[in-house]
């Protein structure tokens, strides 16, 4: 069953920025958006199995640094190739100053 679990503090991330935030044997990535809003999803790229947290964060997408696939923040649908796989997204909520997901 699904729980809420804190990821990390709304300081730890600047606007148009991601941190990378692992839970037992996932990775994910935690995305706070220029309009302040955070979002979760699956942290590794479906393409190449590389760590998104070292790509940018740009107009509700997050680029992979190794083939710059990119990925829908928001929705984690796959924008462009070469990704073809969809990441999953978790639900957020911010408590007190921090980022909750619920995993």
């Amino acid at each position: 069953m699904p729980s809420w679990t804190r990821a990390c503090a709304t300081d730890d991330i600047e606007p148009d920025d991601m941190i990378r935030f692992d839970h037992g044997s996932q990775t994910f990535i935690i995305v706070r958006s220029e309009k302040d809003e955070f979002f979760a999803m699956d942290g590794i790229c479906s393409h190449e199995h590389v760590h998104l947290c070292g790509g940018l964060v740009m107009d509700g997408i997050v680029e992979c640094p190794k083939h710059n696939a990119t990925f829908d923040y928001r929705t984690g649908e796959a924008k462009r190739a070469p990704a073809c796989i969809n990441l999953k997204t978790f639900p957020v909520k911010v408590e007190g100053g921090d980022v909750f997901l619920e995993i």
